[in-house]
């Protein structure tokens, strides 16, 4: 029974497609023009800006009088009001599970907001269980966060996937274990030259359904 190590962000989650809804919204109640919202999803970078930074640069582009900590809040809280689980997710992940995989959420991000959104959008009922980076205290690509994960399901690491959207954390993780893995690609060419996935897949459900052709 294998484990797979499975991303959050863009992996099981459309945390993207979230944040661009909520951007739409958030420029017309700002009367901004709709062709600044590519703008406000590069910033984001996915969410690997810090919201208090893309809070200061909303405010300075925008001329905006909101305090900063108001406006933290809505990027925080705002996209989560758009961010459902894809039912058909939710399926494969049934299928997995059926045919003897363990899938274990491993993300990083802070505890409390992640778990939110794990139990909010039923994505608890789908998986063993998971392992947030704040609570345990270590990120990916750091292989302890995999071997936590692999001890909360009472696992061997041995025969397990990593699945995301990553490039450094999913793949470069697995690639440190030694595992093989399957990178999303979102429209992404593979670039890095110092390690590569064993499989690369469009979305998750293609991503399990490679993991499945291997057994």
């Amino acid at each position: 029974m294998p484990l797979v190590f499975l991303a959050l962000d863009d992996t099981l989650l459309d945390r993207s497609g979230a944040f661009r809804l909520w951007a739409k919204g958030f420029l017309d109640e700002i009367a901004a023009p709709q062709d600044d919202l590519d703008w406000l999803v590069a910033v984001d970078a996915d969410g690997l800006t810090s919201r208090w930074d893309l809070a200061d640069q909303l405010r300075d582009r925008y001329q905006l009088r909101v305090p900063a900590i108001d406006l933290v809040d809505e990027l925080y809280e705002g996209p989560l009001a758009h961010e459902r689980l894809d039912p058909m997710i939710g399926c494969a992940l049934e299928i997995a599970a059926d045919a003897g995989l363990i899938p274990v959420v491993v993300t990083n991000g802070a505890a409390e907001q992640s778990e939110g959104r794990i139990r909010r959008t039923g994505l608890d009922r789908y998986v063993a269980d998971w392992v947030i980076s704040e609570q345990a205290g270590v990120s990916k690509p750091n292989p302890r966060i995999f071997a936590l994960a692999a001890q909360r399901v009472r696992m061997r690491l041995a025969g397990a996937w990593v699945l995301g959207d990553s490039p450094e954390a999913d793949i470069g993780g697995a690639a440190a274990l030694g595992l093989p893995s399957v990178w999303l690609h979102r429209g992404r060419e593979w670039v890095d030259t110092r390690f590569a996935p064993t499989r690369v897949a469009g979305n998750v459900i293609q991503g399990i359904s490679a993991i499945m052709a291997t057994r």
